[in-house]
């Protein structure tokens, strides 16, 4: 993937070493929509679309994901990650039952920790090695990694600024 259809996100790997900062930014404002305690943070748009909060559960464990991944990576030469089943997570950690609050506080500590994870990749660190399995494996760089997790971010900020403002204007 060099471009995101949904969003317009563009892959630039040479912005990887960048991608610690821009994580952090874009989750302290995902993580100020959901402490701003709309009535709508736990309303589906559509069936299939996840809440506002669901979004920013799954955001808070992508980031978890991502940085024991990268950690992984600097011990273990080309690691194959399992798809960290985002779709069963929903359910099983109960996203729809967690305080908004709570969830913005550990998505914002999230988003520090793998942005000092990122910070201490070295040169020849970047280019290692990972498979990664979703949506089909793909031997990819940490550089990918991080990049992918902004994207990550900025898609499902986009997301949910879309939710909030559909439902704004339904009001």
């Amino acid at each position: 993937m060099d471009r995101c259809a949904q969003c317009g996100f563009e892959y630039a790997l040479a912005d990887a070493e960048s991608a610690g900062p821009a994580i952090v930014v874009g989750v302290s404002q995902f993580a100020g929509l959901l402490r701003a305690g709309s009535s709508d943070l736990r309303h589906r748009t559509q069936p299939e679309t996840w809440s506002p909060l669901e979004y920013g559960c799954h955001l808070r464990d992508v980031l978890l994901v991502q940085r024991e991944r990268v950690l992984a990576a600097r011990r273990i030469d080309t690691p194959s990650f399992e798809p960290m089943g985002r779709d069963e997570r929903v359910v099983h950690d109960g996203y729809i039952d967690q305080d908004p609050g709570d969830v913005a506080r550990q998505m914002t500590d999230a988003a520090s920790l793998i942005r000092n994870v990122l910070a201490r990749l070295g040169d020849a660190d970047w280019e290692r090695r990972v498979v990664y399995n979703h949506p089909s494996a793909l031997e990819r760089s940490l550089r990918w990694v991080a990049v992918h997790t902004v994207h990550e971010v900025r898609h499902h900020l986009l997301d949910v600024r879309r939710q909030l403002t559909t439902s704004a204007d339904d009001a």
